[in-house]
């Protein structure tokens, strides 16, 4: 039976006060049948706790992604990464999380804060066993998750968020669950969840945060595809078969370029209607094609996807520049990193003379490279991508 389920996966970050490098770290990796995100806390802050968060984060990530034990992922780690000489404590903490198939949580943590578990938008209790490995105290717990459940992992700088200020000693694990409890949507992205936990924890710290605060959100959600058709095809023999291809597929329908549309709206039997309603936006304005969900300009629209994925996956926006506009790069943006799980690109070959003029700074291979780069961006993002040239 096809496993119809996905990981949703986002995180926010939010730097200490004054530092340009945060100390916390989380990696996301994903084989074919596990989905696994490593948040990792290095010691102190700055350019130190960066490296040693970044390394260990690292570390787990692709040993857990091949298999390799807790014990053994926590013994490469006490040996490549001693213990602080001063301080006598450990280097970096982590909390490890691996979904099997969709369903199965293993749930590994070392000095981090417990993992949050949301079961219907309410906090799940879920038991743990502890042992000790290589002189660490180890946390693990194992349960079958379900479709809408959503799990949480901080960073301590999210338990000390309002020290001094709203809470005396810092925002409690019990608010916390509140909190969330309060603010849950079944409509919310794991990156959403996590942009509005960090919001809150950047309120309490009154915008300057005490400590490195990060928030990792992994959400169980049905899959949902989008499909991408950009430029017209080699050669006019192919219109048919691109079209044919690109709307025999599930799921949403996108459109990019004038030629491109056109080219739909003839494979529809219909016309490409020119919008004048620019928005709030400087970016060319939308097509209407009857049967397309959305239609829009090519190259210079996907430069500003682009632009988005690169903000996206800094994982430092509380507030995403692309929700609740309306112009084609927004719009692309919401469907492809807030709603697809599953995109296909159909990228068409012929030249544009267009991206010739020198003014417009646009080579040949422009709509190539973009395509490349934003396939790579949303593979980061943990979608699943495919290219077909035509």
């Amino acid at each position: 039976m096809k496993n119809d389920l996905y990981i949703d996966q986002g995180y926010i970050s939010l730097n200490k006060a004054g530092e340009q490098l945060c100390g916390d770290c989380v990696v996301f990796n994903s084989n074919e049948d596990t989905t696994i995100c490593v948040l990792a806390d290095g010691l102190g802050s700055g350019v130190k706790a960066n490296i040693l968060a970044t390394l260990t984060s690292r570390i787990l990530a692709t040993m857990s992604a091949g298999g390799m034990s807790v014990e053994d992922c926590v013994d490469a780690i006490v040996r490549t990464l001693p213990e602080c000489n001063v301080r006598k404590i450990a280097y970096s903490t982590f909390t490890i999380i691996k979904i099997k198939n969709q369903r199965y949580v293993e749930l590994t943590r070392f000095d981090n804060p417990h993992t949050i578990v949301l079961h219907g938008g309410k906090n799940y209790k879920f038991e743990y066993s502890t042992r000790m490995i290589e002189g660490k105290k180890i946390y693990e717990s194992h349960f079958q998750a379900s479709e809408g459940d959503v799990l949480v992992v901080t960073s301590d700088g999210a338990i000390f968020a309002g020290i001094g200020y709203e809470y005396p000693f810092g925002w409690e694990r019990k608010s916390i669950i509140q909190y969330l409890e309060n603010h849950y949507s079944k409509e919310m992205t794991a990156r959403q969840i996590a942009q509005n936990l960090a919001g809150e924890c950047n309120r309490l710290y009154r915008g300057k945060p005490g400590d490195d605060t990060t928030i990792a959100v992994m959400r169980i959600c049905k899959r949902y595809t989008a499909n991408v058709m950009i430029g017209p095809p080699s050669s006019k023999n192919l219109d048919e078969v691109m079209t044919g291809e690109f709307f025999a597929q599930d799921g949403a329908k996108i459109v990019c370029g004038g030629t491109t549309n056109k080219i739909a709206a003839r494979y529809l039997h219909t016309e490409v209607e020119a919008s004048l309603d620019y928005g709030d936006s400087d970016l060319p304005p939308l097509y209407y094609v009857t049967g397309v969900d959305l239609s829009t300009e090519a190259v210079v629209t996907i430069s500003k996807v682009l632009d988005y994925a690169k903000e996206y996956l800094s994982g430092q926006q509380l507030i995403d520049p692309w929700e609740g506009h309306t112009d084609g790069a927004s719009r692309i943006a919401q469907e492809l990193f807030d709603r697809a799980t599953d995109i296909n690109f159909f990228v068409g070959c012929a030249m544009n003379p267009a991206h010739q003029n020198p003014q417009l700074n646009l080579a040949f291979g422009a709509k190539f490279q973009l395509i490349d780069r934003l396939s790579k961006s949303l593979e980061k993002m943990g979608k699943k991508v495919t290219v077909k040239f035509y």
